[in-house]
Order: C-alpha cells, then sequence, then structure tokens
C-alpha cells in the first residue's frame, strides 16, 4: 500500500533537531519486507529515537500517479536507546534482524550530511556503493561543509553520501562550482 506524503512517518522522532542529539546506544533494525513505515509508526508511538530517511516518489496505478515517501535504504531504520527500546522494537514483528552498532560515531558521520541534505528540502535518490572516486566538500550554498565522493552523468554531476556500514548509498545532484577536492 502506497501512503500519500501527509500520512508518512517523520524522518526523524519529532522535538529532536538532530540524530547527533539522539542518546543511548545505537543499532540498525533490517525490517521485514515493506516494513520500514509501520516500525517507524511503533517507535514514533513508543517514543524511540529513530531515522528513517525517505526521499519522494510516483508510482503509476492503473490510470493515475500517485506520489509518497519512499525509503533511501530499503529494509533499514536507523535507531538510538537503551534496552527496554531494543526489546520493544524487537516486539513489533517488523524486524527480520538487528545489527549493533560498533562505531556510533561513525554511524552518525555517515548519516548526518544524509540528514542535513533531507532537512534542507534535497530530494536523494539510491545510488550504487562507490569505493573508489573522489572525495569532495561542498563550499558554498546550503549544503555547505557536506562530504562525499563525486561522479558524473552525461547531463549533471551529483555527491554521492554512503553509508560504511550498510554498504548502500545515496546521491543529490550538484553545481560543479559549489565543491572542491579534498586532499587525500
Amino acid at each position: 500500500m502506497v501512503l500519500k506524503a501527509n500520512e508518512n512517518p517523520p524522518i526523524l522522532l519529532p522535538g529532536r533537531a538532530s540524530i547527533e542529539d539522539f542518546e543511548g546506544i545505537w543499532w540498525v533494525a533490517h525490517t521485514r519486507s515493506r516494513n520500514e513505515k509501520a516500525l517507524a509508526w511503533q517507535m514514533l508511538k513508543k517514543e524511540i529515537q529513530y531515522f528513517l530517511p525517505m526521499s519522494p516518489r510516483a508510482h503509476k496505478w492503473r490510470d493515475r500517479t500517485i506520489r509518497s515517501l519512499m525509503p533511501i535504504f530499503t529494509g533499514y531504520v536507523f535507531f538510538c536507546g537503551n534496552e527496554e527500546d531494543r526489546l520493544n522494537v524487537l516486539k513489533t514483528n517488523r524486524v527480520a534482524n538487528l545489527i549493533p552498532v560498533k562505531d556510533a560515531e561513525g554511524l552518525i558521520h555517515d548519516l548526518r550530511p544524509i540528514e542535513q541534505v533531507l532537512l534542507q528540502g534535497e530530494i536523494l535518490q539510491p545510488h550504487p556503493y562507490i569505493k573508489k572516486g573522489q572525495r569532495c566538500r561542498v563550499i558554498a550554498g546550503p549544503l555547505m561543509g557536506i562530504e562525499g565522493i563525486v561522479i558524473r552523468e552525461p547531463s549533471h554531476m551529483r555527491l554521492v553520501l554512503q553509508v560504511e556500514m550498510l554498504g548502500q548509498a545515496t546521491s543529490v545532484e550538484i553545481d560543479v562550482d559549489l565543491i572542491e577536492p579534498l586532499e587525500e
């Protein structure tokens, strides 16, 4: 079932300005198929700190086009809390597996640029994970300070933002004049 944009859960627990404000132990919930939003709704009700990055997508259904928010990292919801929160997430019956986060600082470092891009209202799209490429920093505009790997497509450039722990990535369109290469 595709939800209308206003029927989707927020990308992070309301009342939190950023994932950097989350307190507790980090986990990644690997959800059962197509259960990311339902899990986020249940976490919201229990006030469990979560992050579910989503972007708008259009779906054709019969004679009409339906627009909805879809998870960027299909099958994953990031959350933070205590042992009771972890147990409550497991009790939802929407989780196939919980992945403990060994490097919370590294995960936050990877997720923060994605959060910033979404909060700026930019549209992210899933992107193949890149192991090699030029790392760059955005030097101007609303995304200033965000670092990622730049790739060229025929008509434009994209800044790839990677989540090392998942081996997945997302990207946002970027103007070449707004970036500078980082020293390796």
